[in-house]
């Protein structure tokens, strides 16, 4: 597997993301969201994290992937993607 993986620094997104030469979409592994908006200041995040969904065989098609490797995505995705609190968009 061919992975380009690459997080902006001062933004909860990936700045590259490419699989096998295919551009890849993390909401294809898992959702990104706040858990605590309500303990966070104004436009500012309480705990934003990602959390992998199972792996859909048509996702594992698209990438040219195994499950495996579908998980290694994941867990890279889950370091990069998991801010916890931040304020950033403030």
């Amino acid at each position: 597997m061919e992975l380009k993986l690459s997080f902006y620094d001062a933004l909860c997104s990936t700045e590259h993301f490419e699989i096998n030469g295919i551009d890849a979409d993390y909401e294809d592994f898992g959702e990104k969201y706040d858990r605590d908006p309500e303990g966070a200041q104004d436009y500012c995040c309480g705990n934003m994290e990602f959390t992998r969904v199972a792996p859909n065989p048509k996702i594992l098609e698209k990438y040219k992937i195994t499950e495996a490797e579908y998980s290694s995505i994941c867990d890279e995705l889950t370091e990069g993607l998991s801010f916890g609190e931040c304020c950033w968009c403030e």
